[in-house]
């Protein structure tokens, strides 16, 4: 995806009639994916695509076909590019937009975020998709205050290895983290001992307890996937 993304942003003018094109052809295929249109996708589709959802499933064309289905009863939706850019190589087009996806569920309004990479073919005068890559674009969770002495049981120093440590320290009534000698910022709570960076949505400092309550360490989480930290004395 990096490279897809460096080759667009270098390339020249991007084919204007040609943008303008593909740019309907998808906001058709989303706006058919809350009805569960399958004949728009059928035709639209290159016979040998390939479609990977945003949780990371690779389907093929038949695959995808059969997961579309209509949104379930209480559920409601429109997805919107909000950005839109296409390269053509010859017969073949390559394209990244980002999408805004507004979701009703149940009475309560959710918001989305998506990048999507498309391969497109010229077959028989006719513009196919033939690949397409759904990447969701993680927003910060909300953050909560929490009381100033709670702030406080965090502060310290940890360590993951000799050579690696982090500081936690309140300056200025904020709570602020970062390698030890570095530059810290500001760290906000999703929750009681459940911390992130802003701008930085796939990490957690998930501060962990001992049996007297008093904070031990904290593992460091992206993607499931833990780094431990050991509160140093």
């Amino acid at each position: 995806m990096i490279t897809l993304l460096l080759a667009l942003a270098l390339a020249g003018p991007a084919d204007a009639p040609l943008e303008t094109t593909l740019r309907a052809k998808d906001q058709a295929l989303l706006d058919a994916i809350a009805p569960g249109d399958r004949a728009l996708w059928e035709r639209t589709l290159a016979d040998d695509a390939i479609y990977v959802d945003e949780n990371g499933t690779i389907m093929d064309r038949q695959a995808f076909l059969t997961s579309l289905v209509p949104l379930p009863h209480g559920v409601s939706g429109s997805i919107a590019i909000t950005d839109y850019r296409v390269q053509r190589h010859g017969d073949s087009a390559f394209v990244i937009h980002r999408d805004e996806e507004r979701e009703m569920f149940h009475g309560q309004a959710l918001l989305a975020h998506y990048l999507m990479t498309e391969t497109w073919r010229l077959e028989r005068n006719e513009w196919k998709l033939a690949s397409a890559h759904v990447y969701v674009v993680n927003d910060d969770p909300p953050a909560i205050a929490l009381p100033a002495a709670k702030l406080a049981e965090y502060t310290g120093r940890y360590q993951a290895a000799p050579d690696l440590r982090y500081v936690v320290r309140i300056q200025d009534g904020k709570l602020m983290g970062g390698a030890e000698g570095g530059p810290l910022q500001p760290l906000l709570a999703e929750a009681t001992d459940v911390l992130f960076l802003k701008g930085q949505p796939r990490k957690r400092l998930v501060f962990q307890r001992d049996g007297r309550g008093a904070i031990a360490a904290f593992a460091a989480r992206r993607e499931g996937h833990d780094v431990i930290w050991t509160r140093l004395p």
